[in-house]
């Protein structure tokens, strides 16, 4: 099953040469280069990871990433050319998953969108093997406690 990725930018040059890098790759690409219509095709296309700028008009990426963190825990990284140690900390505490400042390397780029997939999917394991078993957080959960060997 392939990776399905939104990129919401406002400079629909970035969003092709991103999606050409992404297929290049074995990834299904979505772009949205109107942030107002940004909430809908998420909602439509249900993506498993969001490539958001920060800068556009209208609606700005921060609003976006603050609206997709009201109902989905989807990854969202950041990919901006503010290159600021303050707004990078400020879009992570805004909900973002990721940072990056344009322009990326295509293998850094493939790289972060792969570590985000994983820490995702661990994260979905955990909470359906917790639904699963009753178990919310309890210290039992956290710590490794060999069983006793029957002699």
């Amino acid at each position: 099953m392939s990776i399905k990725v939104l990129t919401i930018d406002d400079d629909p040059a970035m969003t092709e040469f991103i999606g050409l890098l992404l297929q290049s790759h074995g990834l299904e690409v979505i772009a949205c280069n109107e942030s107002r219509n940004s909430m809908e095709v998420l909602l439509k296309e249900k993506p498993d990871i969001v490539l958001l700028d920060l800068m556009m008009p209208g609606q700005d990426g921060w609003d976006i990433c603050q609206s997709i963190r009201a109902f989905s825990n989807v990854p969202i990284a950041i990919l901006s050319a503010i290159d600021d140690p303050i707004v990078i900390s400020s879009a992570l505490d805004a909900g973002a998953d990721d940072y990056m400042v344009k322009p990326v390397a295509g293998g850094v780029l493939i790289a972060h969108i792969n570590n985000l997939m994983r820490r995702h999917q661990v994260e979905n394991n955990k909470t359906a093997m917790l639904r699963e078993t009753g178990i919310l957080r309890s210290r039992e959960f956290f710590e490794f406690k060999p069983k006793p060997v029957q002699a």
